[in-house]
């Protein structure tokens, strides 16, 4: 008995294992408005945007998560580090020049999140 319920655990395991890292679909948005709310609670959504080049486009941080990894947004590409306090909205403005994919993180490097520019 004690062999069939560890089989069973397992292949649920397994099978948790393989939807949480290679079936998990990233969550992904395109802005038009100049303007994007991006939740931080257990990382972020939308984890992809897309934006178009050379156009000013403001990026509404929400930190809803007490997590001490989220406390910080580091854009490296654009040279920005916020603090994101938890509760209020913190809006980081960036102009991209050059078409690319730029990475977003928490402080930590734990979380990311991408920007496309179009």
């Amino acid at each position: 008995m004690d062999n069939i319920i560890v089989i069973i655990v397992g292949v649920i395991l397994v099978a948790f294992i393989y939807w949480f890292f290679l079936m998990k679909k990233s969550r992904s948005v395109a802005v038009d408005s100049g303007q994007v709310e991006i939740m931080v609670s257990g990382g972020y959504t939308p984890e992809i945007i897309t934006v178009p080049v050379g156009r000013k486009t403001v990026l509404n941080f929400t930190r809803t998560d007490e997590s001490s990894c989220l406390e910080e947004v580091v854009l490296g590409d654009f040279n920005i580090r916020r603090t994101l306090p938890l509760n209020q909205k913190v809006a980081i403005e960036i102009t991209p020049k050059t078409p690319g994919e730029h990475v977003y993180s928490c402080g930590m490097g734990m979380f990311h999140g991408k920007i496309i520019v179009k």
